[in-house]
């Protein structure tokens, strides 16, 4: 078996200098695509469509980690793919729905907040208010936002379909992509589910971290990128459990800087998970072990659209007193080390490239301290 000879510390380093690379090399590609995007709309479609397209532009351009699209030009030049401007468009269409995904979310999770900046619905709904227009701006926003939407991710699917490379390649690559969004569209359906149920168990929750991340997040992006490469079945399902295993950490994560980070390192307000109900393994395993008035407590608060900054601090004393904040982070412990085991196993058969192998482990090692 091929052992690493790598610390912690320097997988991690290597990890954050490759994505650094892959970033600046997207938002360039996705800059210049936008501004395309921008001429060739009004053009075409007059003002009105532009209004749209901007909202979702908007969303897209303004960054974020890009991991996804990252994951995708990981996994080709993992497999041995060589064609970086083709694979750059096909990173760009993971971004693309990405952006599309999004939208939807903050919808559903009625967010005014993303990435610093307004939501596609609330910048729509903003400009119906600027213009005196008629009818509700709300209505106004969400219907205009699930358009942008839904144009993004067809335009998303017109890239994938026409990219340079062979078509059996590309039509493995449209359907991964597509069976991943069912799964995706099941894992939200769980997760709204979960919010509104009286029981939710924390296998319910660990449905939603595969269904809805680590296929999603993971999965598909490292899976689209090996199989443009031209890698087969053997290579995709070895990287599966470093892939779920890593999905999860990354959301229970997620979850915990949803809380207990700023709204600069999350991109939204660490109320918001409170306020909408979310069941994590934090809150589900807080409402399991908290006591008396503290779960009473608790039990009102979640799903509280009105939950002050008083009562989410008491929220959060409660998570962290009856011990979920911990349970949590040991659970995301736990992932990260079957993630490394599980991808320094299929690497001793696969034999993939040194660096990128380092870069997987050090994104599943970077997950357990990161800010943002």
């Amino acid at each position: 078996m091929r052992q690493s000879t790598g610390t912690s510390a320097s997988d991690i380093k290597v990890f954050q200098h490759k994505l650094a690379a892959y970033k600046e090399l997207m938002d360039a590609d996705i800059a210049a695509f936008a501004k395309d995007i921008e001429r060739s709309t009004l053009n075409y479609y007059g003002a009105n469509a532009r209004l749209a397209t901007d909202a979702y532009l908007s969303i897209l351009t303004r960054g974020g980690k890009r991991i996804r699209g990252a994951l995708t030009m990981l996994g080709y030049e993992m497999s041995g793919g060589t064609d970086q401007q083709m694979i750059l468009q096909a990173a760009r269409v993971v971004e693309m729905i990405h952006a599309y995904i999004l939208i939807i979310d903050d919808i559903q999770d009625r967010s005014p907040m993303r990435r610093g900046g307004p939501t596609a619905h609330a910048q729509l709904a903003a400009y119906h208010r600027k213009q005196h227009l008629a009818d509700d701006p709300e209505h106004f926003g969400i219907s205009l936002a699930l358009m942008s939407a839904l144009t993004g991710a067809h335009a998303a699917q017109m890239i994938l379909a026409n990219l340079m490379v062979d078509e059996e390649l590309r039509l493995k690559a449209v359907s991964i992509l597509n069976r991943t969004m069912i799964v995706t569209a099941h894992g939200q359906t769980n997760d709204i589910m979960n919010e509104v149920v009286a029981d939710v168990t924390e296998a319910d929750v660990d449905r939603v971290l595969e269904w809805k991340t680590a296929h999603y997040s993971f999965l598909n992006p490292i899976h689209m990128g090996m199989v443009l490469a031209g890698a087969g079945c053997d290579a995709t399902d070895a990287i599966t459990p470093y892939a779920k295993a890593t999905g999860r950490a990354f959301q229970i994560t997620d979850d915990i800087l949803g809380i207990f980070g700023t709204e600069f390192e999350s991109g939204k307000s660490p109320l918001d998970d409170i306020r909408e109900g979310k069941r994590t393994v934090l809150t589900v395993y807080a409402l399991k072990h908290a006591q008396g008035g503290d779960k009473n407590f608790l039990i009102q608060m979640l799903g509280n659209a009105k939950l002050t900054q008083s009562e989410f601090d008491r929220c959060k004393d409660i998570i962290r007193e009856c011990g979920a904040l911990e349970y949590a982070q040991t659970a995301a412990k736990r992932h990260v080390t079957e993630a490394v085991k599980a991808l320094e196993a299929a690497d001793a058969k696969q034999h993939w490239q040194p660096e990128s192998v380092q870069f997987l482990r050090g994104l599943a090692r970077y997950l357990l301290d990161r800010k943002a």
